[in-house]
This record gives C-alpha cells, structure tokens and sequence, in this order.
C-alpha cells in the first residue's frame, strides 16, 4: 500500500428445435404406406359420424344451398398458411397422405445434432479455501501509522491455493493531497508447501530477523514460532486450518502502471498478512525499510451473500 514517507521513493449456435416425445416420424410413414390401414380408419370414422357429415366428402364443403360451411371431419381440418397459391375449392378433400405429409414437415426435427454449441470439459471445482478468501471478496477497514488512520478497501481478483497465489486491489484513502484515492495490484504469496515464512525475495528488504519481529506480531503463530524458525519448515494443511498466513508486495499503481513514484507516498514494501478463515477478518502489518515500523492494517470481510465465480448443476 501507499505509505507516508519522509523520504521520496525512487523512481447455444441456434436454439434447441422442440420435438415430440416419443417422435412420429416411425409412426406416420408406415400408416401412410398402407392402402389397407388408411380405408380401415376413414371408414371407422365414417360410422361414427352422423348420416348428414357422411355424405360431404370433404373437409370443408358447402351444403346444397351453397350458405352453410360443414366440418364433415373435425380431426382432417386445416387452417391455410398465410400467402399459399392455392385456394378452398367447392368439393375439394384433402387425402390423408397430404395432410400426413405437412404435419411430418413441421414435427418432424432435423437429422442434425440438436446441441451444437461447444461445451468446455474443464470443471470449474472450488479453488478457494474459504467462502470468505476467494475471488471477488471485498474487505474494508484501516491502516494505522502513529501519526494517521486512513480508510482501506481491499478487492480480492482471483485465489488459487493450489498454487499458494491471490492476487486484488488495495485502496487507501486520504494519503495525499495530490492523490485523495491511490489504488495499487497486490500479488500474495500464501504460507504453506510452496511458500515459507522465510521471505526469499531479496529484493523485498527483509530478512531472518525482520521477519520473525514482523510474525511475531500475530498471536496466532507464536504456537509455530519454534518450528517456523527452521528453514525446511513447511507449513503443511494450511487451507485446513483457522489461520492462513501471507505476503502481500504492491507492484504498481492502477489505472496507469507506468507510475513508478508518488510524491509523499511509497509502495515499494509489503504486508505480512494473517487471515482468520472463520471470522474473515485480516491482520497485517506493513513492513518497508525507510517507512514507519509495525503500521498497523485491520480489514472486515463485506457480505456478499454467497457470491461465486461459478456454479455446476449435476
């Protein structure tokens, strides 16, 4: 983060097509092709019919006065699509193998796959190891320096603890005058099999003894402060435990990284973060060789209610 300093820094392609269940494509062909089974059934519905529907031979015909229309088949009638050539004649039918053909061209689908959209067979699994550290979590609080307090809000980008890796945004409030708000991208480096409390980095400016007053700070790992001395220590199960304890290191301002130096301000060092995964609060401590010691950050989880960077339905 921005620090006060004395001193100034160096420079789907088409929709799924809807189809009966089960299909009638199997069906309607081969009651088409039969002679036998088309005079059985318009027979059978000649009998059931009244005497006077009988006599009309089609669909839709007049009657002898010409005035009436008579359905003489409810099941064959047919609506005419708009801006077809033909239109009713008196005394016209249509055969069954007509209407079969019509009602097969609108139901029956296409022989190509219904689903042609690309679907990736890479799982979105959870890749976080609390609901509170994950991507897209915001926390909020205060930096505290002996001389000021100043507003943090911290956006958390993307969380891989397989990797021992977060990355986000850290906003400060108030540092300067010139820069009301300064925003910085912060990568973290997760304490566990990849990384050690040993800061290895020499380019950081910490070393053995600077970390271990730094750590010390943290009530939670003075249980482990006899084993993190160990330089082959590794802080195994991490993701599983109630503490997860991190770096933090500022790389550049945000939107213009081409911003290297801040009159009155420094991001050139880095927290030591301790982050309890049941509460969701983060404690850390800003170390920075030509800053004030111990500066103090304190952040709140924000709810969310529940928000993910994927969901997968089984």
């Amino acid at each position: 983060m921005p620090t006060p300093s004395d001193n100034h820094p160096t420079s789907i392609a088409e929709v799924i097509s809807s189809r009966t269940c089960p299909p009638d494509a199997d069906r309607v062909p081969a009651w088409r092709d039969s002679p036998d089974s088309s005079g059985s059934v318009i027979d059978g519905v000649d009998d059931v019919l009244s005497p006077a529907s009988a006599i009309a031979p089609s669909v839709l015909s007049r009657s002898d006065d010409g005035s009436t229309l008579l359905a003489s088949d409810p099941l064959k009638v047919e609506s005419k699509m708009p801006g077809a050539d033909e239109e009713s004649t008196p005394g016209r039918s249509s055969s069954p193998e007509e209407t079969c053909d019509r009602s097969q061209s609108t139901v029956t689908p296409p022989n190509s796959s219904l689903l042609r959209y690309e679907f990736s067979n890479v799982r979105l699994l959870p890749n976080h190891s609390s609901s509170f550290l994950r991507s897209g979590s915001r926390f909020v609080g205060t930096q505290q320096s002996d001389r000021q307090v100043y507003n943090v809000d911290v956006e958390i980008k993307q969380v891989d603890i397989a990797e021992s890796y977060l990355c986000g945004y850290l906003r400060i409030q108030g540092l300067t005058e010139d820069h009301p708000t300064l925003t910085t991208f912060f990568e973290g480096e997760i304490i566990g099999t990849k990384h050690t409390f040993q800061t290895r980095n020499e380019a950081w400016g910490a070393n053995e003894k600077t970390d271990i007053h730094h750590w010390s700070r943290f009530p939670a790992w003075k249980p482990l402060a006899k084993q993190a001395k160990r330089t082959d220590f590794t802080y195994r199960n991490f993701a599983q435990r109630e503490h997860v304890f991190m770096r933090w290191k500022e790389y550049f301002l945000v939107p213009d990284h081409r911003v290297r130096t801040i009159s009155g301000a420094s991001f050139e060092g880095f927290y030591y973060i301790c982050f309890n995964q049941v509460e969701g609060s983060i404690s850390g401590v800003y170390f920075h060789a030509k800053s004030e010691r111990f500066q103090q950050l304190e952040l709140k989880h924000v709810d969310d209610r529940g928000c993910a960077p994927a969901v997968e339905f089984r």
